[in-house]
């Protein structure tokens, strides 16, 4: 059974140091004596793409002693005028820092950044806390664990399931997967950046939990462009149409703001194409490893797998009005 541990009201800096009741399932969780402290615990950030850097800026903003790296320097240096404090390096970064959290593209950028020499690994101590949050495939995930725990290294998968916009409302949902005293040593952390946190399972548990959900969200878009395709050819008025159905029980919560996107245009990316649609494999490569049978995901992913060369940095919503035959209008 999954277990978990929710806290509301969380969106604001002004909330910072208020300790509302921890709940687990019905019963208050009883927290470790060694539970991270922004007082005293420092923080590396890896990977400052579209979620991490705002991560890291969520972080430092509740008081958290946060310092980042990313590969390539751009975004470390925009997040460096912010006022955060850059690394040299991984090691600098890793040997400086109590728990580290990463926050990647996909399975090749977290290989290079964990495994290769000079990565992560190579230079964390044993008792160091390891939160990767990117999304990757479930046998990497692995992998990463059973070289954790050979290094005496606490670590957690722990996915993300929140675009843009709820990172910085700090709505987000924590999917995590390793051992349950970890997890809740990590709970102050938790409380700073998410509405919600599940424990689901043992390592790697957090990242299929985490496959699950984008299948639903893959699945979701690829419905709505086609009802809105539909709606087109049976002339009914594109703006009556996406506001009735914004209104009605089917549409999921993520898809009230991409009516919005299709209704405006607007595609500046909240959560990219190119990355649902890495998503979208790696959900049908677990699909094949396990026999599941998902035809209506594989049409999905051939959808998104057709366009992401061409409209990848868009936001996913930016498949609707390719289903329907427009091509794609942009206002940023």
């Amino acid at each position: 059974m999954a277990r978990y541990v929710q806290q509301h009201n969380c969106g604001s800096i002004a909330d910072k140091g208020k300790a509302p009741a921890r709940r687990q399932g019905d019963n208050v969780t009883h927290m470790p004596a060694t539970t991270l402290n922004n007082l005293t615990a420092r923080v590396g950030f890896i990977g400052l793409g579209l979620m991490g850097s705002r991560l890291a800026r969520r972080l430092d903003s509740f008081g958290w002693r946060v310092r980042a790296w990313n590969r390539s320097p751009e975004p470390a240096e925009q997040l460096s005028k912010w006022g955060l404090p850059i690394a040299s390096s991984i090691a600098d970064l890793v040997t400086g820092s109590d728990v580290i959290l990463s926050s990647l593209a996909n399975d090749a950028a977290v290989r290079s950044v964990y495994l290769d020499k000079g990565g992560v690994f190579s230079v964390a101590e044993p008792g160091t806390v390891i939160l990767e949050m990117s999304t990757i495939s479930p046998g990497l995930s692995r992998e990463l664990h059973l070289e954790a725990r050979a290094r005496g290294v606490k670590l957690l998968d722990v996915a993300i399931s929140g675009s843009t916009p709820a990172v910085e409302a700090g709505t987000i949902t924590l999917l995590a997967g390793g051992e349950k005293e970890t997890f809740e040593q990590c709970v102050p952390l938790f409380e700073s950046i998410a509405r919600q946190w599940f424990l689901v399972g043992p390592g790697s548990f957090g990242i299929q939990m985490k496959l699950v959900v984008n299948l639903l969200l893959g699945l979701d878009m690829q419905g709505l462009a086609e009802a809105v395709s539909l709606g087109d050819h049976l002339q009914i008025d594109r703006n009556t149409l996406l506001h009735i159905l914004s209104r009605t029980a089917v549409i999921a919560p993520a898809m009230a703001g991409k009516i919005t996107k299709i209704k405006d245009g607007n595609y500046s990316p909240e959560f990219p194409l190119r990355l649902m649609s890495k998503d979208m494999d790696l959900v049908m490569d677990a699909a094949r490893e396990t026999g599941a049978d998902l035809p209506a995901a594989s049409i999905a992913q051939s959808v998104l797998a057709a366009n992401v060369h061409t409209i990848g940095d868009l936001d996913i919503a930016a498949i609707a009005p390719i289903v329907i035959g427009q091509g794609t209008r942009v206002e940023v």
